[in-house]
This record gives C-alpha cells, sequence and structure tokens, in this order.
C-alpha cells in the first residue's frame, strides 16, 4: 500500500500503474470530502465546477473539512450548499491525491447515498446533472441493479463523463457503485496529469462490499 494510505481489515489490490516513477513526497494533509447521490444503480449526480481547483471537470460534491467538523459533518454541508439536497451519506472510501509542486496531499473522505431530499439546484460553484452509470461502471449482471429500465430509458440520460473528470475516477468509481469499500492514492505532474497510481477495495465477499 504506497504511503499515506491506511485501511481497517483485509484490502486486494484492484489497479496501479506510473511504477516507473516514485512517489511524490508531501509535507502536510488537508482533509477534503467528495459526495455522490446514487438513485437505483442506475444514475448518479454530478456537478460541473464552475470555479477554483477543479474547473471545467464534473465531479462529486464537496470541499475543505472546517475546523471544528467532522468529515461526515463537512460531507452534508459541502453537499447541501453545491447541490441544495441533504442525503443520508454513508462513508464509502478514502482518496489521497499529491501533486508535484504542491506540499500539501489531498486526504478525501468519499460518500455516497442512495436517496435525498431537497429540490437539486445549481449554485455559484457547480452545475448539477445526473448521468446514467454505463455498463463498464456496474454490469447489469450486478445483483444490486434493481431496476433496469431498458435501453430506450437509459438513452435519455448522458453517461458518465469520463473524459471531463479526474483521471483516477475511473478506477474507483466501479467499487463505488458495487458498494465495496475502498481506498486509493494517484499522483499528479505539475501538468495535472495522473503519473502513478494504486487502488485497492475490501475482497467482493468481504463485509463493506454489499
Amino acid at each position: 500500500m504506497p504511503p499515506g494510505l491506511a485501511f481497517e481489515g483485509p484490502v486486494v489490490e484492484t489497479a496501479n500503474g506510473g511504477t516507473e516513477f516514485e512517489w511524490v513526497k508531501y509535507e502536510k494533509i488537508k482533509e477534503y470530502t467528495n459526495a455522490f447521490i446514487i438513485h437505483e444503480n442506475e444514475k448518479v449526480l454530478l456537478g460541473y465546477k464552475k470555479r477554483g481547483f477543479g474547473m471545467g471537470l464534473w465531479n462529486g460534491f464537496g470541499g475543505k473539512v472546517d475546523p471544528g467538523e467532522t468529515p461526515a459533518q463537512a460531507a452534508v454541508r459541502e453537499l447541501e450548499e453545491e447541490s441544495g439536497v441533504t442525503a443520508p451519506l454513508q462513508h464509502c472510501g478514502t482518496l489521497f491525491f499529491v501533486v508535484e509542486g504542491v506540499e500539501t496531499a489531498f486526504n478525501i473522505n468519499v460518500y455516497s447515498a442512495y436517496e435525498y431530499s431537497g429540490t437539486i439546484v445549481e449554485t455559484d460553484e457547480m452545475r448539477p446533472k445526473w448521468f446514467s452509470i454505463q455498463e463498464s461502471l456496474l454490469p447489469r449482471s450486478n445483483a444490486l441493479t434493481i431496476v433496469d429500465p431498458g435501453e430506450e430509458q437509459r438513452e435519455a440520460l448522458p453517461p458518465i463523463p469520463l473524459e471531463q473528470m479526474w483521471a483516477d475516477d475511473e478506477f474507483w468509481m466501479p467499487l463505488m457503485f458495487n458498494r465495496r469499500k475502498f481506498v486509493g492514492r494517484a499522483d499528479f505532474g505539475a501538468d495535472n496529469k495522473m503519473r502513478r497510481w494504486w487502488f485497492g477495495a475490501v475482497p467482493a465477499s468481504a463485509p463493506g462490499s454489499s
């Protein structure tokens, strides 16, 4: 497991790459959150970042953990501030990002929920939009798929725009959709291109994978 990561219980490697590079060194760690609303395992709510770090990319809803907050409290607050809704968020994974030339690493607690309350609204920072979960990220044979709406309804929503998201997302999002608690690290160069990565999750048959 790469430096900066910790995981309680058994974990199996699910992806790794860029092993020709050394892990980037960091001096400090800052806490962040990222939250996703998933509806009937068929679609996911993402937000288009309108300003600040990650501008122009689609992502979940989240941000910095403020002093005195727990990550769980920050996740609820950020979700409401950025999308207008509240949800019974559950922790589903941890990501650790390091950027070359930046002394502070990002420790990101990831949360998901399968229901929400309130009205989804666009905010100054994020523009929310539903996307269908393509089969490559959640196979239709998955036992958790409750409803199969058929090809016609699935095509009504665009698929998750991985080409407009952070490069690491394609490695851990399938784990989130399959409800396997995960952990991962991704190092980025000064050009924001991912150069080394490692991801792991609980074994498919272990607690936390259903």
